[in-house]
């Protein structure tokens, strides 16, 4: 029995369970320098963290002048971005006790993510994450990206949870955004600690505003039981 009170949590993957950002930001740095676009910088890469593939993808043509057709950079991407992330993708260790911790309480968990089905499944079935979260939306099955509710609103409809009742963990902006948008609460460990400040996370309901260093799994799931509803 879920013992907080009918509380599901929904976790992004890309900076918040897993650190693969490294592996998103060489993927487009490799395939940038294969269409001419030199010298792409980690700075460059950091306003597309909780982007999805496409919108990255849709904001290069429009930056760099590419001419290549979406799908082909698309397809190009995830397969060099697949290959890095088969190879080496870490998670949070603090993350991964948190979700063991939810399992062990019977939480109904889901991750909603912006990258693509493949990738996710590839991500959770190498960390191990794949045996205690089983229900998996992708931006790619929903209409629009973050910043848009689409794909936490899929996320809870198929937990069989009403918005209301959903706890989303975030490490960017624009899924904070999303979050409020969908009517959920929402706890923020930013990626990039120099957005920490921005308005998006203002909206969260719990932010760990020293990302991944400051989060604890116990002061997450302390607070978590602190707000639960009476039984």
């Amino acid at each position: 029995m879920n013992s907080l009170g009918g509380i599901s949590v929904i976790f992004d993957l890309d900076g918040t369970l897993v650190d693969s950002e490294p592996n998103y930001y060489e993927a487009g740095r490799q395939i940038l320098a294969e269409h001419g676009v030199p010298g792409y910088t980690w700075q460059d890469h950091e306003r597309y963290v909780g982007i999805s593939t496409l919108d990255t993808i849709a904001d290069w043509k429009r930056r760099y002048g590419l001419s290549a057709p979406t799908e082909e950079l698309f397809t190009a991407k995830n397969r060099r971005y697949l290959e890095l992330a088969r190879a080496a993708t870490p998670v949070y260790p603090e993350m991964r006790t948190f979700v063991e911790l939810l399992a062990s309480e019977q939480v109904p968990m889901a991750v909603a993510s912006g990258s693509s089905p493949e990738a996710i499944a590839a991500i959770l079935a190498a960390t191990g994450l794949d045996a205690l979260l089983r229900t998996v939306v992708s931006a790619d099955e929903v209409r629009r990206g973050k910043p848009a509710p689409d794909v936490f609103l899929e996320a809870a409809r198929r937990l069989g949870a009403a918005p209301a009742g959903c706890v989303v963990v975030e490490d960017a902006a624009p899924g904070a955004a999303a979050a409020h948008a969908a009517s959920m609460r929402c706890v923020a460990v930013p990626y990039v600690a120099d957005q920490a400040g921005d308005p998006e996370f203002a909206t969260a309901d719990l932010v760990f505003r020293g990302g991944q260093r400051e989060f604890t799994a116990r002061a997450a799931l302390d607070w978590l039981r602190g707000t639960a509803p009476a039984s």
